[in-house]
Formats: structure tokens, C-alpha cells, sequence
């Protein structure tokens, strides 16, 4: 896979760098991702893998921009209101870098359709704040052998893992937390989102380029009032209702 004049100028700074240089930037050229929720997270996630020259990106998100979104979900302006997301940021993506195929599916994933939208990628990316959305994105990344980049935020702190076949989500959240609250209710510092979003697409050019040691089986925690973060390690359980002795 060649590049062309115009990618080698565009992409001149991932060439230079010794963990990516040529062949891992045309890995990056080859790869389909799939970004679930175009949203706070989604925003920042789908416009970096775009910049960085990811082939082919396919978001998924049954939601339209609100006033509200434009605190934080950045791919997003006041002329996109109503819009839906996944068809309004595929179109940012296309004019930010046009030899990326972004395409916008305006639906929400569930158990249902989970395992088809997964099984044509080759990386799954969830930054939505529904716990039923997670597992079921989950579920089908095992079931498909993908690997899952994992991240969410909420008031002033966020956090991002790499799940494979074990460990999964599913072990590190075995049920939905009684106490379960999403930004509506609760909150988020819009910046976060973009420290956090950040963090998931650089996971994804590390396992899609093979660079540095991905944040598999271990999560990464950030708390932006104190400035700290921390990194913990991620058992697979053998009790897992998805991957259990896996």
C-alpha cells in the first residue's frame, strides 16, 4: 500500500517516529474502526483517528446535536443543531481528511445488531454513558475476537482500558451499578471529555500500529481536580458471564 504526495506531507510526523514510521502508518490506512457514540468522548476520538489517517471509520449514534453537546463534543457546531450526530461529525471527518471513509449509521446499538456492526472492524472504540450499550458492545467484541477500547468520564474524572477476550468489560463491571449516573444527571467539565477521548485514540494507534504496550487488562484513572492519575490492573474472572474461562 503506497501513499501519495499529499499523505506523505500530511502524515510526515507519524513517518518520522520510529514506532510507526511507513509500515504502521499504512496499517493505520487499512484499518476500519468503529466508533460508538459520537458524543462527548466519540468527538475527540473520531477527529484524532481521522486526523492520524485511519482508513475507514463507521460511527454509530442514534442521537442529534442539542445546545448542550457543544460544551464538550467539539466535532460539533451551532449550524449542526438538529443534525444527527453520526452523519454530521462523518461529515467533519471527510473535510478534515479526505482520503478517510467516515460513514455515519443514525442508530443505536444493541444486542440486536451489536455482533454486525463489530464484525467487518478491526477495533471497537465505546465511549457511551449506557451501561446496556457497553455490555452489549462487549459481548460481541468477544464473541468476535475484537479488541475494545473502552473509556468514560463523569464530573472531574475519567477513565480508559484495552479489553480483549479476558479480561473483558465484563469483568471489571459484572453488573450494572445500582447507583449508575450519566452526565445529564451528574455533570462532566467539558475538557475532560477531551482528555479522555484523547487517551482512547491513542490507545487505538498503539494496538493498530502495534506501538508501546497498549492499557490491556490494566485502567487507566484520571482525576483532573487533583491533577493524578493512576493505573490499575484488571483480573479476568473466571465467574465472567461473558468471558469466563476464556
Amino acid at each position: 500500500m503506497s501513499f501519495t504526495d499529499e499523505e506523505i506531507e500530511r502524515y510526515a510526523r507519524h513517518l518520522v517516529l520510529r514506532e510507526v514510521g511507513g509500515p504502521g502508518q499504512q496499517r493505520l490506512k487499512a484499518a476500519h474502526v468503529l466508533v460508538v457514540g459520537a458524543g462527548g468522548l466519540g468527538a475527540p476520538v473520531s477527529l484524532y483517528l481521522a486526523a492520524a489517517g485511519v482508513g475507514r471509520i463507521t460511527l454509530v449514534d442514534p442521537d442529534v446535536v442539542d445546545r448542550s453537546n457543544l460544551q464538550r463534543q467539539v466535532i460539533y457546531a451551532e449550524d449542526d443543531l438538529g443534525r444527527p450526530k453520526a452523519t454530521a461529525s462523518a461529515a467533519r471527518l471527510t473535510a478534515m481528511n479526505p482520503n478517510v471513509r467516515a460513514e455515519g449509521r443514525v442508530e443505536a446499538l444493541d444486542a440486536a445488531n451489536a455482533d454486525a456492526l463489530v464484525a467487518g472492524v478491526d477495533l471497537v472504540l465505546d465511549g457511551t454513558d449506557n451501561f446496556a450499550v457497553r455490555f452489549a458492545v462487549n459481548a460481541a467484541c468477544v464473541r468476535r475476537g475484537k479488541p475494545l477500547v473502552s473509556g468514560a468520564i463523569g464530573r472531574w474524572t475519567g477513565q480508559v482500558g484495552v479489553f480483549g477476550r479476558q479480561p473483558c468489560y465484563r469483568c471489571l463491571v459484572p453488573e450494572i451499578p445500582p447507583d449508575a449516573e450519566t452526565c445529564v444527571a451528574v455533570g462532566v467539565v467539558g475538557a475532560l471529555a477531551g482528555v479522555v477521548g484523547s487517551m482512547m485514540a491513542l490507545e487505538a494507534i498503539k494496538v493498530v500500529t502495534g506501538a508501546g504496550e497498549p492499557l490491556a487488562g490494566r485502567l487507566l484513572i484520571y482525576d483532573a481536580l487533583a491533577g493524578e492519575t493512576r493505573t490499575v490492573r484488571i483480573a479476568g474472572d473466571p465467574e465472567c458471564a461473558v468471558c469466563g474461562g476464556g
